[in-house]
């Protein structure tokens, strides 16, 4: 039975809310240390643990209240002058602030959290009472648990609802909405406290923890976005009802022109408000890129920290929006690509004093929406990479041979270190060198139909670029035809479609071109990707731009373009092909995808896909 029974709902509102308030605290913290009299600061982070307190003090939760209320007290010495923020003091403030985290963990999973260590009361005690703490306390290990999301801050200036996100596109059917607060969450036993060792030489484990959290079941929605929705769906619901009483009438037999011009204007009418409806619908599934980078700040002091170097992570671009279900997936790729950043990229402050570059290290995480697309980019000042050096790891590590090595120009070598097992580190630490992170970063961003760029100067630093779709329920499409069979390619890689004269294509280096306003560009037949035989010359050429590659992708016709929502295919995932969806007239089409299809062709010709799979998709 729940420890908070007859109190879901307010533990559920309380956890939202304060993990919410945790993660500006440790943001805030984190730019206190840089400016450790900025009473402002002070005063927001001494606010948030009031509020958190209070809260815990509703839900009779008294072990997080006894923690609040010693950090609570501390914060109110140092924002009146009574004490000055040191070092020590801060490590003691994020070992509590780590700890309130743990006991949320506890909480969400229906728990009451266990008194704080008993090292860490002591240690506030202490540097309320102006002595110096002890080394940092021992926390007790959270369970493996469901932490409530780190939603956009509750301070924003319009109400919210709370709605399950796989609902979200219900909503438009009309009907009244049950808006749940939460998903049941099994108890589980609590696992028994362990020490850690001191802050500066244990690996930042709470970190981890706060960034770690399993995807959640409910979105903060602006109640201005459900409205329009609403709305919508309320004019479809009359544009139906006109639309029936043609039927009655065309079923009658009244086939005059001006019951034809009826059907048409509501046949127009209901194809904009469908097209208004999923916009509309997908409004509500976006939420602003911040409530994830709002995490790493943290993440990058504690690891720059365990390092022993100054590094500062700048964040830009935290008002992008972009699918909720998409930000979930990503905090496992940014987490690693920070960590990379600050471990890998950076230089040790001896290094950076030898190179002349001012100490501290910045690494920036910014986003930004290009088109259709959101582009993420990590950038840091440190060391840049080699690409003789990372030849050198690949054929040491035995991942290529020296021949393949040698053929590869400097941007294909930046590309090898997202193969499995290369790490640039000789020697295995608790944070890196195992060889293992990168390449998952890239089957996770591909996964998501997005690619990962990588660009870096020696001495300057390293630049890594994820591109990635808005949404992943409705893909732009184009529908085009080869061996009497229909395709879809993703918009966004389309340029332009031209028609193919065979008198136009050209050898060069054995390979069939088409020179485009003084441009060479190859020729990649779809039936030759596919690996089928040809059944005819193709008559068009779809001029699309894939990563750093511009080709002509030759096809038999085009159906046209569309908005499509992407299945999966059961149980099967072969290369070049992302899923599968619907065309007009019922019949299955598959979505392609070109990254995948270009890659499979440079490692073997054709053969890949099988005409049977698309009986497989039915």
């Amino acid at each position: 039975m729940s420890d908070f029974a007859g109190m879901e709902e307010l533990l559920q509102d309380f956890l939202t809310e304060s993990l919410e308030l945790l993660s500006d605290v440790d943001n805030k913290l984190v730019e206190l240390e840089k400016r450790p009299n900025d009473k402002g600061l002070l005063n927001d982070i001494f606010r948030g643990f009031h509020t958190i307190k209070g809260g815990g003090g509703f839900l009779n939760a008294t072990p997080l209240v006894n923690l609040c209320h010693r950090t609570e007290n501390l914060f109110d010495k140092l924002r009146n002058g009574e004490l000055t923020l040191s070092s020590e003091i801060m490590d003691v403030i994020l070992d509590a602030t780590g700890v309130v985290r743990d006991m949320f963990s506890y909480m969400a999973q229906g728990r009451m959290p266990s008194p704080a260590d008993p090292a860490i009361l002591s240690n506030l005690d202490a540097a309320l009472a102006g002595q110096t703490p002890a080394v940092a306390a021992a926390a007790p290990a959270a369970p493996a648990a469901p932490a409530a999301p780190g939603e956009p801050n509750w301070q924003q200036l319009y109400q919210a609802v709370v709605v399950p996100a796989d609902s979200v596109a219900q909503i438009a059917g009309g009907g009244t909405a049950v808006v749940p607060t939460s998903a049941p969450v099994a108890p589980a036993p609590a696992p028994a406290p362990a020490p850690v060792p001191a802050a500066r030489d244990r690996a930042p484990a709470k970190a981890n923890t706060q960034v770690a959290a399993p995807q959640e079941t409910t979105i903060r929605i602006d109640t201005h976005r459900l409205d329009q929705v609403l709305n919508l769906s309320g004019e479809i619901g009359l544009t139906k009802n006109r639309l029936t009483t043609i039927r009655t009438e065309i079923m009658q037999g009244n086939l005059g022109t001006n019951t034809l011009r009826a059907l048409d204007e509501a046949v127009s009418q209901l194809d904009l408000l469908v097209g208004d409806l999923q916009n509309a619908v997908m409004k509500t599934r976006m939420q602003p890129i911040g409530r994830l980078f709002q995490k790493y700040p943290r993440l990058a002091r504690d690891l720059a920290r365990q390092l022993g170097k100054e590094v500062e992570l700048v964040l830009s671009g935290e008002e992008t929006e972009l699918d909720k279900t998409m930000i979930e997936d990503l905090n496992d790729p940014l987490v690693h690509l920070v960590r990379n950043a600050v471990d890998h990229g950076t230089e040790s402050t001896e290094e950076r004093i030898a190179a002349g570059k001012p100490v501290k290290s910045i690494v920036q995480l910014s986003a930004r929406q290009v088109g259709d697309h959101i582009v993420i980019e990590i950038v840091d000042d440190g060391r840049g990479m080699r690409a003789d050096m990372l030849r050198k790891k690949a054929v040491d590590k035995g991942l290529i041979d020296s021949e393949t090595a040698q053929a590869l120009d400097d941007k294909q070598a930046l590309q090898l270190i997202f193969l499995p097992g290369f790490s640039t580190k000789d020697q295995i630490s608790s944070v890196s060198g195992r060889g293992v992170g990168m390449d998952v970063v890239r089957t996770n961003i591909q996964r998501l139909n997005g690619r990962i760029d990588i660009t870096s100067v020696p001495g300057e630093g390293t630049r890594l670029s994820v591109s990635l779709p808005l949404t992943l329920a409705i893909l732009p499409v184009l529908v085009v035809k080869v061996c009497q069979q229909a395709f879809a390619v993703p918009l966004a890689m389309v340029r332009e479609i031209i028609p193919i004269d065979p008198n136009s294509i050209q050898e060069v280096s054995a390979r069939p071109t088409i020179v485009v306003r003084d441009e060479i560009l190859p020729v990649r037949g779809l039936a030759d990707l596919l690996g089928w035989p040809a059944t005819q010359e193709p008559a068009f050429g779809v001029l699309m731009q894939s990563a750093e590659k511009t080709f002509i992708l030759a096809i038999d016709a085009f159906v046209g373009r569309d908005d499509v929502v992407i299945k999966p295919l059961q149980n099967i995932r072969p290369k070049g092909v992302a899923g599968a969806t619907l065309s007009g007239d019922g019949a299955v089409v598959l979505v392609l995808d070109m990254e995948g299809l270009l890659s499979a062709e440079s490692k073997e010709k054709g053969g890949h896909l099988s005409p049977a799979l698309l009986d497989l998709a039915i």
